[in-house]
């Protein structure tokens, strides 16, 4: 419920001072090919794991703080990016770096209000309620496809 609201306050908010955001999601694809996805404790659906990029941050330190954060994967290499996206029909003004990741190494991980679940999940088996944007990026990075440019 906390994350429900501020989530209300904050996006209005960010859009008004900032008038652009970053974020990063990223594609954790372990040694059998399944993909790490978190699901929200304040909004619907399966994502990949992911959040704003803070003042002074770049989209890498990001990257490995927000996975850290919501599932207790610690990358072990460098993050390779795959692409930039304009998230406009979500949030005008949104831009997101989506980010891969293959080698990493998994610390304990407790659900908190902010994430319910982080799982991996086969790449022909995501679970329902996988968004959209999620499965295109999974889609892209497993199968070599061009970035779309769109969330």
């Amino acid at each position: 419920m906390v994350y429900r609201i501020a989530k209300l306050v904050l996006h209005p908010w960010h859009r008004l001072a900032r008038g652009l955001t970053l974020g990063t999601r990223t594609v954790v694809i372990d040694d059998g090919g399944a993909v790490l996805l978190v699901r929200h404790g304040y909004a619907a659906g399966w994502h990949l794991p992911g959040g704003g990029v803070e003042r002074g941050e770049t989209i890498y330190e990001s990257a490995r703080r927000e996975i850290l954060e919501e599932s207790g994967i610690v990358a072990e290499e460098e993050l390779k990016l795959h692409g930039m996206f304009l998230n406009d029909a979500n949030f005008k003004g949104d831009h997101v770096a989506v980010l891969v990741v293959r080698k990493f190494r998994r610390e304990p991980f407790k659900p908190t209000l902010e994430i319910a679940e982080a799982r991996f999940f086969a790449a022909e088996a995501l679970p329902e309620g996988t968004t959209g944007g999620t499965a295109r990026r999974i889609g892209e990075v497993l199968h070599g496809h061009a970035p779309a440019g769109h969330w």
